[in-house]
C-alpha cells in the first residue's frame, strides 16, 4: 500500500513542481504587467504543495525529484511562444484554468484511490482547496 501511496504523491509532486515551473516562466515573460501577481500567487501555492509532498514522501523513505516532468518544458515554450506573439495579459487565463482542472482532477484521483487516508487525505484535501480557490479566482478575472 506505502508503494501505491508514495506513486501517488511522486505523481502529485511532479505535477506540483512543472506547474511552479510553469508559472515562474510565465512571471519571467509577464515583464511585471496585470497578471505578475497572479503568476506570484501560482508559484507560491504550488511551492509550497511541492514542499509539502515532498515532506510526506520524505515520510516514506522516498526521494522526491526536483526537476519536474518533460512538461516543464513544454510550459516554458508555450509560454514563450505566447509572450513572443500576443504577450500574457488575460487571454491567458482560459488556458490557466483549465491546467488547474487538471490539477484538481489528478487530486481527486489520488483521493478516492485506497491508499490514500488519515493525515495524507487531510493534506491532500487541503490541497485541492488551494487550487480550487485559485480556479475560482481566475474565473472571477476572466469576466
Amino acid at each position: 500500500m506505502n508503494d501505491v501511496l508514495s506513486d501517488h504523491l511522486k505523481s502529485l509532486h511532479t505535477a506540483a513542481i512543472d506547474a511552479r515551473n510553469g508559472y515562474r516562466e510565465a512571471l519571467d515573460d509577464a515583464g511585471g504587467k496585470r497578471m505578475t501577481p497572479l503568476f506570484k500567487e501560482m508559484i507560491a501555492l504550488h511551492s509550497a504543495h511541492a514542499d509539502e509532498l515532498r515532506s510526506e514522501l520524505q515520510k516514506l523513505g522516498e526521494e522526491a525529484d526536483q526537476s519536474g516532468s518533460f512538461m516543464t518544458n513544454v510550459h516554458r515554450t508555450i509560454v514563450s511562444i505566447r509572450a513572443l506573439f500576443n504577450g500574457l495579459d488575460d487571454s491567458v487565463l482560459p488556458g490557466l484554468i483549465d491546467g488547474e482542472e487538471r490539477n484538481v482532477s489528478h487530486y481527486n484521483d489520488v483521493l478516492n484511490a485506497p491508499s490514500a487516508s488519515g493525515d495524507v487525505k487531510k493534506l491532500l484535501v487541503a490541497e485541492r482547496g488551494g487550487i480550487e480557490a485559485a480556479i475560482s479566482r481566475m474565473h472571477a478575472a476572466d469576466k
